[in-house]
């Protein structure tokens, strides 16, 4: 009878076995390996600092809840209407039935992600846009609907997630009342009002200003990498965050060399003239949550804030590096992506701590170049329209290796690793972010940057799938890229910006060979989080 009941157990494990692997989704969930976010060490935090973060965590739900409105519609009706629990965690990893890295519908009933997702009324051509006169229009925080006689509406976030505004404008006054911090009550009563105005110029100083709690709550509007139409509209996200300490003091020593790296960036002056605000800083952080855009396909390991330029130019920036998601993507993927494709004279240059250096950097570069053209035409983002948010990418990818560079070539990053770490690794992680795709901005700046190289003779590849590094060929020409994109950003050159973008985000045959590769040995594109209280 005991023989029996095992085997029985046996069938019914190797049923349900098939039946998962059976899901064609499988290798596409498989893709986002779960990482655990574990329960964070809050010995320092009083009784009051861990309701804080509770109600953090109650604004970020509403946020989460706003984002799969704002970028696809009702949620509900999308994962009832799927039978498969494999392709509707996938849905849920994508936050709708759209592959981020493709743009392609995987749930039946759903045409291709429109260009400007769900921003627009998915018939409304660039022409129409252009032609309609209504002020509101190029607002970042606005909706663009088709009104009753299916004449275009402009629709002020505010108004169109009213609800969901007014919770956490509740949750963030109620942390406001029972925290410690002064600095952490101007700025939670300032970002409840610009939630309700979509007004944020203040709520971003007063945040810029809130430096000494151990806590941090990025929440609102922030980026437009979802507008693939116009590059105009903003995605709401929340992260909520623990400063370490004793890495920030040591990040925070970089402050005061803005202005040097601004000079130091390659190309014209004329092509780098922001002048970054001194109120900048750079925190270390873990991720405690992630919610919205932040949680949507593809996760951000670090952060600059804000994208007002206005703001930038009177105050300056924060960058904010995700320690505890930096090390899991580079244990999880950027290490053994470089293990298996790099030769391994390259592969011995791979480095944790270099890895860790070229994302500060990376976001450091995100507040320096230009913000405003320098041709007339309006600042970079209205110039470049679509174009815009891929050559941002570009450009910070490319200046922030190009940084460790320079600060390792006189010896001023104390830490155990050389510029050819930091080139090598640079490369690895190119390698496995090409597989983000066409779909994404970040995707595409990736793949140009590849294509870029490929074409300075900077790397080989050899039969057996594995590259080769010409180390001082490929900084020349992260220079060269670098100093084309500031130019074309500051010029405005909308026209150029699309022909580059067009002749270089061309995946490559390399390209579906590194991704198989990868593919083959189970390693995965990105992370998805498990979040424990």
């Amino acid at each position: 009878m005991k023989k029996n009941l095992i085997l029985t157990a046996i069938a019914l494990i190797a049923a349900v076995s098939c039946n998962e692997t059976q899901s064609p989704f499988t290798r596409s969930v498989d893709d986002y390996a779960v990482v655990n976010i574990a329960a964070p060490d809050l010995s320092g935090i009083t009784d009051n600092g861990k309701e804080v973060l509770n109600l953090y965590r109650f604004a970020a739900d509403e946020v989460d809840a706003i984002y799969w409105e704002q970028y696809f519609g009702d949620k509900q009706a999308l994962l009832d209407g799927i039978s498969d629990p494999v392709q509707k965690t996938f849905a849920e990893i994508n936050y709708g039935p759209w592959d981020r890295t493709t743009g392609k519908s995987f749930v039946e009933g759903y045409d291709d992600c429109p260009a400007g997702a769900g921003f627009y009324p998915a018939d409304m051509t660039k022409e129409e846009f252009d032609a309609w006169d209504n002020p509101d229009k190029n607002s970042p925080y606005t909706l663009i609907r088709r009104a009753g006689d299916n004449s275009l509406e402009a629709v002020w976030y505010h108004d169109a997630y009213k609800d969901h505004i007014d919770k956490i404008a509740n949750y963030l006054k109620a942390a406001a009342d029972i925290t410690i911090k002064p600095s952490v009550a101007k700025y939670l009563l300032s970002k409840a009002e610009a939630l309700k105005t979509d007004n944020y110029y203040e709520s971003s100083l007063a945040w810029l200003d809130m430096d000494d709690s151990k806590m941090d709550l990025v929440i609102g509007p922030n980026e437009a990498a979802d507008d693939q139409l116009l590059g105009i509209k903003r995605s709401y996200e929340a992260f909520v965050l623990l400063k370490n300490e004793e890495r920030t003091k040591e990040l925070m020593q970089y402050v005061s060399r803005i202005e040097e790296f601004q000079k130091d960036l390659p190309g014209e002056d004329a092509y780098k003239t922001f002048q970054p605000g001194a109120g900048s800083n750079i925190f270390s952080c873990d991720a405690l949550y992630y919610a919205g855009k932040a949680n949507a396909g593809i996760k951000v390991i670090a952060l600059n804030l804000p994208f007002d330029s206005d703001v930038q130019r009177d105050h300056g920036t924060r960058t904010i590096l995700l320690e505890n998601i930096i090390n899991a993507k580079y244990n999880h993927i950027v290490d053994p992506s470089g293990e298996i494709l790099l030769a391994r004279e390259y592969s011995s240059h791979l480095s944790a701590d270099a890895f860790f250096w070229n994302i500060v950097f990376r976001e450091v570069a995100h507040g320096l170049g230009v913000k405003e053209t320098v041709s007339g035409k309006g600042d970079v983002a209205e110039a470049l329209g679509s174009a815009a948010v891929t050559f941002e990418e570009i450009k910070a990818n490319t200046a922030g290796v190009l940084m460790v560079c320079n600060l390792q070539n006189h010896y001023d990053i104390h830490h155990i690793f050389t510029k050819e770490d930091a080139l090598a690794t640079f490369f690895a992680s190119l390698l496995r972010s090409e597989r983000f795709g066409e779909g994404s901005a970040l995707g595409r700046a990736n793949i140009i940057i590849y294509n870029y190289l490929a074409e300075a003779g900077a790397f080989k590849r050899n039969d057996a799938g594995q590259y080769s590094l010409d180390f001082n060929k490929m900084e020349e020409a992260l220079a060269d890229i670098t100093a084309l994109v500031l130019k074309t950003q500051a010029t405005g050159d909308k026209a150029f910006a699309d022909k580059f973008e067009a002749q270089y985000s061309k995946r490559s045959a390399n390209y579906d060979a590194d991704c198989l590769s990868l593919g083959l040995e189970k390693i995965p594109a990105d992370i998805r989080f498990n979040f424990t209280r």
